[in-house]
């Protein structure tokens, strides 16, 4: 993940603040020329029509791309205070002109509305060193129903790799069994496997699909009569 995917990773944009912030409209994207660190280095910062984010830092006394800001093992102290400030740039932008979504893959976020209008509560981010991984409960009974979090693909697809979302979802002990058996669905990851399945937030499942597991899994946080 690179550094402006690692900042801007769970944040849209709002067009109107990026032209009052200083970006300029350049045929499909937004783009901002900034000179940091002394006016040693600039940024050249592009925002296209999907919110996606690039950049890239000049050396302006060799007027060529900074490379060794980008290699992560890279400890030197200039280097680092070159990132430093970079990133600091970086954040400043995010907060002026940017507004916070939940998840950072479209399904993840989709669910998550539906499940906003169906049962009126929203994630509940408790983990600062998991700051992705968002718990639904129902506010009657505190019990959770859903975890959505983000891990590498490999720890679910051992042949796979790249950043996911998954929702883990509680079924009775039963249905695990029976779930199982179903294309694009695993076990509990990180959960007790008897009671918790597991789906890859990447469209392999439907939205209907997912929800109806989840209306399932938040039966079983419901009130008994």
């Amino acid at each position: 993940m690179t550094i402006e995917e690692n900042i801007f990773k769970r944040y849209v944009p709002d067009f109107k603040k990026l032209k009052d912030y200083g970006f300029k409209k350049v045929y499909n994207s937004f783009m901002l020329e900034i000179l940091f660190k002394d006016n040693l280095f600039k940024a050249v910062i592009s925002i296209n029509s999907d919110g996606n984010i690039s950049g890239i830092v000049y050396d302006l006394e060799n007027n060529d791309e900074f490379l060794p800001m980008r290699v992560g093992n890279n400890q030197g102290k200039f280097v680092g205070e070159v990132r430093d400030e970079y990133e600091n740039l970086l954040e400043n932008i995010r907060d002026n002109c940017f507004s916070q979504k939940y998840y950072i893959f479209p399904q993840s976020n989709r669910i998550t509305n539906l499940i906003i209008q169906k049962y009126g509560n929203a994630p509940e981010f408790l983990w600062k060193t998991t700051p992705g991984t968002g718990v639904f409960r129902n506010p009657e009974t505190k019990k959770w129903y859903l975890l959505v979090t983000d891990i590498d693909r490999n720890k679910i697809q051992k042949n796979k790799k790249g950043l996911v979302e998954i929702a883990l979802i509680k079924q009775s002990c039963e249905n695990v069994e029976k779930r199982l058996k179903q294309e694009h669905i695993y076990p509990g990851w990180h959960m007790n496997k008897k009671y918790w399945i597991t789906v890859i937030l990447d469209e392999s499942l439907s939205d209907n699909e997912i929800m109806e597991l989840i209306e399932e899994s938040h039966s079983f946080t419901e009130k008994k009569s």
